[in-house]
């Protein structure tokens, strides 16, 4: 149930007398289906991809299409795309609080897969922004091309856009501005991966729509190759693009925000935490968790809680005509759960903090280990804090960290006792038959084995039942005495992704991995990516038992267990 002040807030939007953000929404949608655009949905904040924490840009769902992995005509029964994407940059967190930055933010973007060439992308955009948006283009910029001296390491130079240049002259754009490779040219440089010129489209002056024409692939070690298909991918911000549209001076004047302007913080975390929440993501201790986490914190400092759900509530109704999974969840709650956990320790960490002068990164480091205060909570209070020392005292405190547990197994290295190795291979039937009992993908969040039990923690949001939890230990003992093969096999990534193996969330892996089947061939009971030891056959494990199961943290158990 929804405040009635937040509902109030919607009803006062209902008088804007420009074009409110729904309406652009729409407007860009059905000009580009017009125009032969299948209209995709908005993916997950939780990217698939497991190279990013969080999802950045609209063209990463599209990735497979551009490398040639997928079919976009049998999966959208187009070459050309158009979708309004959730998006989500951490790296500009410190920056909240000023007038153009954000961290939650809505791309509009359109893309081809071989379906249009340059001239086509330049023109549906010069239609959209003049006819469609009724705005005057100020300028345009493109590529300048390589100067000697800034060629590759491969001595590939790309020349100057000339092409997107006589386009834009044809269309009447007479301020054309040519910028060098910082700024109009997209691409992994000196890795793998398409790439190529941009250009950007200006309207009072400030940059609204970014086209990247993928024309070349960087090999690795920066040698370009000319791509036979040209790929289109562009983006667009809605709330850049609102600002001009509705004649405003800076973003947090548009109908996006409304009532929350006042309060710059407030305004960008509400809406970041109620999306991230809707897309699943609790507050943690690392990946995507810690985010919301830092976030949480930041308003729990700043703001009493009846403002913070004033201010979410707001969100969750402002949007939910466009993202109805809004809705679904109870944002509120989660930050009131966060607040009761942490909430006195964070008033402790802030009393710490304002108490001195000035705070070095060391201490800074020692009050947010301490305490759980953020980074940006501090540095809020001490401007003059940096984080890159304050990223250099954590990167100390990981080695120390790293260092100890390097006494612990930790899936390959230090503890090859033969009561460890037998656990090692128990932990990955518990996983296994998590997910077989729970009727759901369980995903392991962490774990610790050692000679004389193993430890899974594990994202799932309740208690498991006593009936739930005999079903996994009677499971698992079925499996050890089935007499499965446990067995090794080396291969490439993406081919063991494809075989639906098990990843420790948050793991980085590399190009080639180890994974590790139990059961027969064709008939596994578990895929796990893992650097080993195992036992040779689930029989030789002996009795499985269940010693604990409890709460780690939101939307995650723990099971301890030992083998009899």
């Amino acid at each position: 149930m929804y405040s009635r002040g937040a509902v109030s807030f919607i009803q006062n939007c209902d008088t804007l007398e420009t074009m409110e953000s729904l309406e652009i929404r729409r407007r860009f949608l059905e000009f580009f289906k017009m125009h032969g655009h299948a209209v995709v949905p908005s993916s997950s904040l939780i990217p698939t991809d497991p190279s990013v924490l969080l999802t950045t840009a609209g063209m990463q769902q599209f990735k497979p299409y551009y490398t040639g992995q997928a079919d976009p005509v049998r999966d959208f029964g187009s070459k050309n795309t158009v979708s309004i994407q959730k998006s989500f940059r951490t790296s500009d967190i410190d920056e909240i609080g000023d007038d153009s930055h954000l961290t939650f933010f809505e791309m509009l973007g359109n893309f081809s897969f071989g379906g249009y060439d340059k001239a086509g992308a330049i023109k549906l955009a010069h239609e959209f922004i003049t006819k469609e948006m009724g705005l005057a283009i100020d300028y345009v910029t493109i590529f300048s091309g390589d100067r000697s001296d800034r060629v590759s390491r491969a001595g590939d130079r790309v020349p100057r856009d000339e092409e997107s240049k006589k386009i834009w002259q044809e269309l009447g754009l007479t301020d054309i501005r040519e910028c060098a490779r910082e700024d109009n040219f997209w691409g992994p440089t000196g890795n793998e991966g398409p790439c190529g010129p941009t250009t950007e489209i200006y309207v009072n002056d400030q940059e609204i729509w970014n086209m990247v024409f993928n024309e070349y692939y960087c090999r690795a070690g920066g040698t370009l190759e000319k791509l036979s298909t040209l790929g289109v991918d562009t983006g667009m911000g809605l709330e850049r693009l609102a600002m001009v549209v509705q004649g405003k001076k800076n973003i947090f004047e548009t109908d996006l925000f409304a009532e929350l302007k006042a309060e710059k913080v407030l305004a960008d975390h509400a809406r970041a935490i109620v999306f991230l929440t809707a897309d699943g993501v609790r507050p943690d201790n690392k990946g995507a968790g810690y985010i919301l986490r830092r976030l949480l914190r930041r308003l729990l400092v700043k703001f009493d809680l009846e403002k913070i759900k004033l201010a979410t509530d707001w969100v969750a109704v402002k949007y939910n005509d466009q993202y109805p999974e809004l809705k679904k969840v109870n944002t509120f709650e989660i930050i009131e759960q966060e607040n009761n956990r942490f909430g006195a320790a964070l008033k402790l960490g802030l009393k710490e903090i304002t108490k001195q002068e000035k705070i070095d990164a060391a201490t800074a480091f020692s009050i947010s280990s301490t305490w759980g205060v953020p980074f940006e909570v501090i540095k809020d209070c001490h401007p003059e804090l940096s984080r890159t020392e304050f990223e250099k005292e954590f990167a100390k405190h990981q080695e120390i960290s790293r260092a100890g547990s390097e006494r612990k197994f930790t899936g390959g290295l230090a503890d090859h006792e033969p009561e460890t190795i037998k656990l090692h291979t128990a932990h990955h039937l518990l996983l296994a038959a998590l997910q077989c009992v729970l009727g759901q993908p369980v995903k392991q969040r962490g774990s610790n084995i050692n000679q004389e039990r193993l430890r899974l923690d594990f994202f799932f949001d309740r208690k498991l039942t006593g009936d739930e939890k005999k079903k996994v230990e009677d499971l698992v003992n079925q499996k050890i005495t089935e007499d499965l093969p446990v067995m090794r096999q080396e291969m490439n990534k993406t081919e063991a992704e494809k075989l639906g193996a098990e990843m420790e969330f948050g793991q980085k892996y590399g190009d080639q991995v180890s994974v590790y089947f139990i059961g027969e061939t064709g008939h596994t009971f578990s895929t796990e990516f893992c650097g080993g030891p195992h036992v040779a056959r689930t029989g030789e494990l002996g009795k499985f038992r269940i010693i604990k199961e409890e709460p780690v943290a939101a939307s995650s158990r723990r099971i301890k267990a030992v083998l009899e």
